[in-house]
């Protein structure tokens, strides 16, 4: 994997307004640059969003870090990963694959590693507003 890039967008259950306990391991370790959009379309699994890739008619939203200690980053990276369900038995299919996007932020583009999902997905709800904040606070679809 490309060890330069430090930062991470986070679109689901990791962002800021999900408020679970798996942010205050995001705010120890990654400096919020700010809210950013990359292609794709989102899906309701339930109980976390899965992004697919996409063109630029559908965007995803997101929130922006990057590492606050460069040297912590494979390790903090390593523990996302588990989260992410990256880490399988040997066979398995890893439910979330790890990624450099191009995130559109402020005006430009900034790579940043974000987690697509990777399996199947049939009969789920689109989140067509792209933003599972909003969409669990019933705010888009």
């Amino acid at each position: 994997m490309q060890q330069n890039i430090y930062r991470i967008f986070l679109y689901g259950t990791l962002r800021s307004g999900c408020h679970l306990p798996v942010y205050s391991y995001i705010s120890r370790y990654f400096i919020f640059d700010g809210v950013g959009a990359v292609p794709g379309k989102l899906f309701d699994m339930g109980d976390y969003p899965a992004a697919i890739p996409g063109t630029e008619d559908c965007l995803i939203t997101g929130e922006l870090y990057h590492i606050a200690q460069q040297e912590d980053f494979d390790y903090v990276m390593e523990q996302l990963d588990d989260y992410e369900g990256l880490l399988v038995e040997p066979g398995g299919i890893p439910l979330f694959r790890r990624e450099p996007v191009n995130v559109l932020f402020k005006n430009s583009t900034v790579i940043s590693w974000m987690y697509w999902y990777n399996r199947e997905i049939t009969n789920q709800p689109r989140i067509e507003s792209g933003d599972y904040v909003a969409y669990k606070m019933g705010i888009g679809k």
